[in-house]
């Protein structure tokens, strides 16, 4: 994904929440509406899980790629508008995320004080 493809999903994003609290009216803190997100990713995740046959005690059916792909798209959604409601843009998490990785090789190579990381050679 380019940086303009977040900027765009980032822009799509910002004009759906707009419209969704001024149809509704909905006036929330910034604390509640991070909570509201949250739990909203919370319960896109329960439905991937329904789509990928989790639960061993039922007979395991087909994965149907599109719904999981929508369920996925969901948490997008979600995590997209928790992060417009606390303030980062895509420019800002695109930099966190390139930051975080590097962080992250580098505790699985070894290259940091943090113990546990490394992978074993």
């Amino acid at each position: 994904m380019s940086k303009d493809m977040l900027r765009e999903i980032f822009r799509l994003q910002e004009r759906f929440d707009q419209a969704v609290v001024e149809h509704r009216s909905l006036q929330y803190s910034k604390e509640v509406w991070i909570q509201k997100e949250v739990l909203a990713i919370i319960s896109e995740l329960g439905e991937i899980l329904d789509e990928v046959n989790f639960k061993w005690w039922k007979d395991t059916q087909e994965i149907d790629h599109e719904r999981l792909k929508e369920e996925i798209v969901d948490v997008l959604h979600f995590f997209v508008s928790m992060c417009l409601k606390a303030g980062i843009g895509p420019d800002e998490l695109y930099q966190a995320y390139v930051r975080k990785n590097e962080e992250n090789f580098a505790r699985q190579e070894g290259r940091t004080e943090r113990e546990g990381y490394a992978w074993k050679k």
